[in-house]
């Protein structure tokens, strides 16, 4: 007789919250499904209502004009895509295609030049910077800001760095695959193994290829020091190609989400995930709905969200950015890279997926236990950068899975986003990344100019 694996390990209260979940999970479907039936002219409609309705109870009722700020927010907000948001401020970009070695066509986003330069038609030698994503993202996070001060890929490329983007399998750039159409489940069936084995290294060979230097410096955040962490562990030749690891909002063993009842949920049993959102995209539904609701109303709408799961309460990052850099956070992965997430937390280890989803893991006496990443093999040095009160990271915990040099960086009263999009991102946070640049980066001699000019300006804005 079949055994259904929730059985005796849920309590009422978590019963409860599935039959919940599922309830809106339909309804959700059923409502998307309206929505993507109806006319253009009607669903423009519906946008129009939601405006007017979100002016007459707030207090930008009263007809204006829009300010600076506001139009560089909704310039932003509207940009299209990754060469959009270069071209308002005045940079140029390249778009590269790698082929990982499982067939998956990524995309990796260039800013070769600081602005207005075209990129030269020869390698130069810079030092090469290679920044990635978190979670459900992709590129765009990186330069969604609402000035230029403050967008970490400018200030590199103005500093003399050929700077790198790159995006996950799955991801709105990244979605085409060899050997796979994107409408199959076997696309989505990936994890961070999968960008820890491929998608990082390939990335990372990639671009050393195409600029003729030994080595790179890389920067993530969230997700993306996860991916850094679980490749350098996996391939120890790959040290010797990332000359620093800057970890911004780092992740590798989370505690679990500030929602109770969802944390206990996704814990008791991580494949309940597959219940709510099948084996496919997860989330795929968000641009509908972005589409739907004024823009003021979706940023309501992602603040309450994310209050509710992690605690966040987004006062460090302004609403005119919050307007323009909700319109980019969503990105397409995996609902399988969630799953193993939650069974990471689930057992307070940085380990590979566990592909035993029968058990889920919480039997005890088992006869296996799944593969940590050895993380503390890392020889690459490591800078931790984090927020004093982001719920998702635990410090003490994340240095006992990494090697000894790793070095730390509080930074007082930031949480896990404030890092990319905070007011004083270009006060705290990326003089940090800029020193540790300065120390560990491939051909520093050329960044001094433009190292003077940075730390000239941050000292009259301090």
């Amino acid at each position: 007789m079949g055994r259904l694996p929730l059985i005796g390990r849920l309590s009422f209260h978590e019963y409860l919250a599935l039959l919940v979940g599922f309830s809106l999970l339909a309804l959700e479907t059923l409502l998307r499904s309206i929505i993507l039936l109806l006319p253009k002219p009607i669903v423009n409609w519906f946008y129009e209502r939601s405006q007017i309705l979100f002016d007459r109870f707030t207090s930008v009722a009263k007809k204006r004009g829009q300010t600076v700020e506001e139009v560089v927010s909704n310039a932003v907000r509207t940009a299209k895509d990754f060469g959009e948001l270069c071209s308002y401020y005045g940079y140029a970009h390249e778009e590269h295609v790698v082929m990982t070695k499982d067939g998956y066509l990524l995309t990796l986003h260039r800013v070769p030049e600081p602005k207005g330069q075209m990129p030269a038609p020869t390698p130069v030698n810079k030092p090469v910077v290679y920044l990635h994503h978190g979670l459900l993202m992709n590129s765009e996070v990186w330069v969604c800001l609402t000035d230029e001060e403050r967008c970490l890929p400018f200030v590199l490329a103005e500093q003399g760095f050929d700077v790198w983007l790159g995006n996950n399998r799955g991801n709105k750039y990244s979605k085409k695959a060899v050997h796979r159409s994107p409408t199959s489940s076997k696309f989505w069936d990936y994890s961070l193994d999968d960008f820890a084995w491929h998608d990082i290294p390939d990335s990372i060979t990639y671009i050393l290829a195409r600029t003729h230097v030994c080595s790179l410096s890389y920067i993530g955040f969230s997700q993306g020091t996860a991916q850094a962490f679980a490749a350098l562990s996996l391939h120890p030749q790959l040290n010797q190609k990332v000359n620093v690891l800057i970890a911004l909002a780092p992740a590798i063993s989370p505690a679990g989400l500030s929602a109770r009842v969802v944390d206990a949920l996704m814990k008791a049993s991580p494949t309940s995930v597959y219940l709510f959102f099948g084996r496919k995209a997860i989330l795929s539904s968000t641009p509908t709905w972005q589409a739907i609701f004024y823009p003021p109303i979706f940023t309501y709408i992602i603040d309450g969200a994310l209050r509710f799961l992690f605690a966040w309460r987004g006062d460090n990052i302004a609403s005119s950015q919050k307007i323009a850099a909700y319109a980019h956070l969503y990105s397409y992965t995996s609902v399988k890279a969630v799953v193993h997430w939650f069974q990471i937390m689930r057992e307070s280890a940085f380990q590979m997926y566990d592909d035993d989803v029968s058990t889920g893991g919480a039997l005890h006496g088992r006869a296996y236990r799944p593969t940590r990443f050895p993380t503390r093999n890392i020889t690459t040095p490591v800078l931790l950068v984090y927020g004093a009160v982001d719920s998702l990271v635990d410090v003490d915990a994340m240095l006992r899975e990494l090697p000894e040099h790793t070095r730390v960086c509080r930074l007082e009263g930031y949480e896990h986003l404030d890092i990319l999009w905070g007011r004083n991102v270009h006060k705290d946070v990326i003089p940090e990344v800029v020193n540790a640049l300065r120390v560990h980066c491939e051909t520093p001699d050329s960044m001094c100019v433009g190292m003077k000019v940075f730390e000239r300006d941050n000292a009259e804005k301090r």
